[in-house]
This record gives structure tokens, C-alpha cells and sequence, in this order.
């Protein structure tokens, strides 16, 4: 089956005997068993549950995986992965990653002696010379978040396969409809579900696919051992969410592409990030791995206080941290999403201007009216001392 096909039918795992059109909800901490010397196929939700099972085997088909673990966040798919390496053992990280896992990855796994490298790994030869005899994890997110570059991720899977590691790739930005890096020889992918796989903004979720039994049973033993799996409850609104998820992204990438275009022919702006313009860094890369640039736009005014004012002038797109969503959004990821990133460790591109649209399935003409009418409010604003970042210390996005 083609991807948009293999997105809205659901093979039914749960063994419901009346054949329901939709996968049940199996709202229950317990199972009875049928002897006291025997589990039967499930005993318990955090180590089993028919409807999480549902999930799991979807998204390991549409990632083409050989299994597929359902977690409570994206940061805790994250955490999942990187649960495997032990003291002294070094992370190769791409330098623009999401700020919840540079959290994890400087805060959590530095003081228990795992190192943690950022490099930029756009180039396969900036990869190799940023190599240690230490690394045994390659961290990349295609896209990245909020930059959107592309690693090429076949030859960062053969520099880290070469030397014993293993390559994890965060594909939030693309979903499995545009972008499938198993396929290209990562050993996982990372999906924050609660963005385009959820869609709605009305649930957290995160995922890892894998593409070896060995990796997967690792995987569930630790999201056994440490209570980490999707609840029943989410586990259904995400596999629901997940059938609508071809229709969804045909009209956000569609949007995007537009609103990128018009973007770069304004003069109130300095810049536009998109994958889908010519003039994108790595979108050449992107291309050649992907069948699609996606739904998220980044663009600079030139200056972060006019950004602040666009930002908050806007009325169709809300300000929020996440992305994904079927509702348009707008962020400053230095003051939102990516304030945990010291900026000294942030790459030279994300400033403090950058603004981040996540584009929804409005009609586009509405998108672009309200950015026009905030290009102009923000010209003829004063200057207004800047606030303390919106979202706090963000958790999402």
C-alpha cells in the first residue's frame, strides 16, 4: 500500500470478538487471567494494552519498522533511546535540535558521564571529522526544528554503522507520509506525535521505530520497567488522529508552500526558511530523501523586536510553542520552544529574530491577510522593551 493508504487502514490487533469498524478503547489497568501459573496475552496497561498494541503496529508499518514503541511525550521517545548508552559513552548531536532534547541531552546525560557533542552534520565530512573513538550515537532531527535543514541521512547511517554506532533520527517535522529514514539506514526514528501524527493539539504522545527486533525488545523492556507507555485513553485518540493524517498534510504542505512564496516577496522580511524554496540551504538533500518539504516555515524580520511585534499582532495564527497542528500557530523559538539552549551552543542562523510558522488547513488567503495586516501593525508600533519569553521555559515545540 501506498502511504496515504496505509495511514487510514487500521489492521485491528486488539481481538475484539465484534469485529468494531473502529479500534476499541480498552480503558483498564488489569486483565483477569485464566490461571494462576500463566499470563495471558495481556495482565497489565503499562506492559501491555490491546489498543496501544493497535497503535504500535500502525506506526511500525507506516515507518516500515519491525516495531514501533507509544510513549507519554516526544522528549520521553527521546529519553527512550538515549536510555541505551551508558558513562563514557559520547553523542554526536546535530547542532539545531529542539531545546527538550538538548535539555536531556546536557542536563541529564552529561552529569551521569555520557558526552555530548554538537556539530553541524549537514555535511558528511563535518560528521566524520567530528567523530570520536567515544561516539556510539549519531542524534539528527530531518527536518530540524526550527531551521529546517536536512542531514543526509544515508551517509551519516554509513559513517555511524562503520565505527559500531547508530544513528537516531527525529522525524517530527515530516511524518512518515514524506519521510521514512529507516529507509535510508537509521537505526530509529523519533516522532513527537502529539505535532503532525496527532494533528488536533489534543494530546502529548511520542514514538520510536526501530528496525530490529533486538533494538525493539530493548525498547519495550524498558517502557515496562519504567511506566513510560501511552495510556489506553491516548493511544485511540492518537491511532484516530493518525487515519486523517494524508488529508491533513496535503492541505498544510499545500498552505506552506504558498505562504513561503508570498513571504519571500515581502519587503517586512529579511529571510524565509522553507524546504520547498530553491533557495533553502539543504534543499537539495531534503529532496533526494523526502517526498515533501513539509508544513513549517521560518522567516526573519531583521530585527527580534520587530518579530516581537508581528508575533503578537498576529489573530488567526495563535502564539503557541508546539507545531503541527490543523490550527495555525507562531512562535519565537529563542524565547519560546529553544530558550533552554544556551546561545552560545544555538547555530549562527537561529537568531533572535527568527519567527516559526506552523501553517494549519486554513484557506491560505486568510493566512496571508493576517500577516499583512500584523507586517503593518508591527511597522507602525513604538518600541516596547522586550518581555520575558512567552510559554516560560518551554516543555514543547
Amino acid at each position: 500500500m501506498r502511504p496515504a493508504t496505509r495511514s487510514a487502514r487500521v489492521l485491528d490487533r486488539s481481538g475484539d470478538p465484534h469485529r468494531a469498524t473502529a479500534t476499541p478503547i480498552w480503558q483498564t489497568a488489569t486483565f483477569a487471567q485464566e490461571s494462576a501459573l500463566a499470563f495471558s496475552a495481556y495482565d497489565y496497561s503499562r506492559s501491555g494494552n490491546p489498543t496501544r498494541a493497535t497503535l504500535e503496529a500502525h506506526l511500525a508499518a507506516l515507518d516500515g519498522g519491525v516495531r514501533a514503541l507509544a510513549y507519554v511525550s516526544g522528549v520521553a521517545a527521546v529519553a527512550a533511546v538515549l536510555r541505551r548508552l551508558v558513562p563514557g559513552d559520547e553523542v554526536l548531536a546535530h547542532d539545531d535540535l529542539y531545546g527538550g532534547t538538548w535539555r536531556l541531552l546536557r542536563d541529564v546525560l552529561a552529569p551521569r558521564g555520557i558526552a555530548v557533542r554538537p556539530a553541524d552534520l549537514r555535511e558528511p565530512a563535518a560528521a566524520a571529522a567530528a567523530w570520536s573513538r567515544r561516539t556510539r550515537l549519531v542524534f539528527v532531527e530531518s527536518l530540524s526544528n526550527p531551521l529546517l535543514q536536512a542531514c543526509p541521512l544515508a551517509e551519516l547511517a554509513r559513517l555511524a554503522h562503520a565505527h559500531g554506532a547508530r544513528l537516531a533520527v527525529d522525524a517530527t517535522a515530516a511524518s512518515p507520509l514524506l519521510q521514512r529514514p529507516l529507509e535510508h539506514g537509521a537505526d530509529y526514528v523519533v516522532h513527537s506525535a502529539t505535532k503532525y501524527l496527532g494533528g488536533h493539539g489534543d494530546l502529548t504522545a511520542g514514538v520510536v521505530v526501530v528496525r530490529d527486533e533486538v533494538a525493539g525488545d530493548e525498547l519495550a523492556f524498558l517502557q515496562n520497567a519504567e511506566g513510560s507507555a501511552l495510556s489506553p485513553f491516548e493511544s485511540f485518540l492518537l491511532l484516530r488522529s493518525v487515519q486523517t493524517l494524508a488529508l491533513r498534510l496535503e492541505r498544510q504542505q499545500a498552505n506552506a508552500q504558498a505562504l513561503a512564496a508570498w513571504l519571500a516577496g515581502r519587503s517586512e522580511v529579511a529571510g524565509v526558511l522553507f524546504p520547498g524554496l530553491p533557495d533553502h540551504p539543504t534543499a537539495a538533500v531534503h529532496a533526494a530523501q523526502a517526498s515533501g518539504p513539509g508544513a513549517v516555515v521560518s522567516f526573519r524580520t531583521g530585527e527580534a523586536e520587530r518579530s516581537r511585534r508581528v508575533v503578537e499582532a498576529l489573530r488567526l495564527f495563535r502564539i503557541a510553542v508546539s507545531f503541527g497542528g490543523v490550527q495555525s500557530s507562531a512562535s519565537l523559538p529563542c524565547r519560546m520552544s529553544h530558550r533552554s539552549v544556551p546561545a552560545g551552543s544555538r547555530p549562527r542562523e537561529l537568531g533572535d529574530d527568527l519567527v516559526r510558522l506552523s501553517v494549519g488547513i486554513e484557506d491560505v488567503r486568510d493566512l496571508q491577510e493576517d500577516l499583512a495586516q500584523a507586517f503593518a501593525v508591527a511597522s507602525d508600533a513604538p518600541a516596547a522593551p522586550a518581555t520575558t519569553a512567552a510559554g516560560g521555559d518551554a516543555h514543547a515545540g
